[in-house]
């Protein structure tokens, strides 16, 4: 489990290519003083396991299942990407609760200025929009965020100065894309919701069964 507080941009240093699948190894410096193989980096807000690394860089495999949920297979090697390890047991929670299972990809619509912030409207499909609230929390590219407005098919945040320093958000530009996952929360209550409702339609008893047998 992640928090979106990104600790450090890393760059992609090598990249292996194959028909569906990626293998991705990525040059950093602070995520790697306690590495061990089999942890978890956060990047760009997809959860990647570590198959192996030295002191300068380190490598993670890329399934279909993530390049086809994602934009990681729009990177080339150069590209700024942001970099989260695990939450530990007696980490601080700083942003929110971040699986790294990204929902789906967003469009850059506009970005501008305000005073000390800098405002992104992101367009996203409308799967991924039912689950966007005002004020609630968002995952985008790692970074745990805040949603400021909600209009039908978009949404915008509001990002300050050092969150912009501290990620690679200050290189997003118009038409850009953006990885995206959900409150996860959301999405938990929809489905106990969901199943909830269902479980109701679909009983036996009714009024009449209940007046007949006593209960009522």
């Amino acid at each position: 489990m992640f928090t979106g507080i990104i600790e450090e941009i890393g760059e992609v240093s090598r990249l292996q290519k194959r028909e569906k699948s990626f293998k991705i190894s990525i040059r950093a410096s602070l995520i790697l003083e306690d590495m061990k193989l089999g942890d978890s980096i956060s990047t760009n807000g997809l959860c990647l396991t570590v198959s192996e690394f030295n002191q300068k860089e380190f490598t993670a495999d890329i399934m279909p299942e993530s390049l086809n949920r994602s934009n990681l297979g729009t990177l080339n090697v150069g590209a700024k990407v942001n970099l989260e390890r695990a939450m530990p047991l007696n980490g601080r929670f700083g942003g929110h609760i971040v699986s790294g299972h990204i929902d789906g990809v967003g469009q850059i619509l506009e970005v501008k200025k305000e005073e000390n912030a800098i405002w992104f409207e992101i367009k996203t499909s409308l799967n991924l929009m039912r689950y966007i609230v005002e004020k609630g929390s968002i995952t985008i590219d790692g970074i745990s965020l805040t949603v400021a407005q909600v209009k039908s098919k978009s949404f915008s945040v509001s990002i300050i100065p050092h969150t912009l320093k501290e990620t690679i958000m200050a290189d997003k530009k118009v038409g850009d894309t953006v990885n995206l996952e959900n409150d996860i929360l959301g999405k938990y209550i929809e489905k106990l919701w969901g199943d909830s409702s269902s479980s109701m339609k679909e009983s036996s008893v009714t009024k009449e069964k209940l007046f007949n047998n006593g209960f009522l």
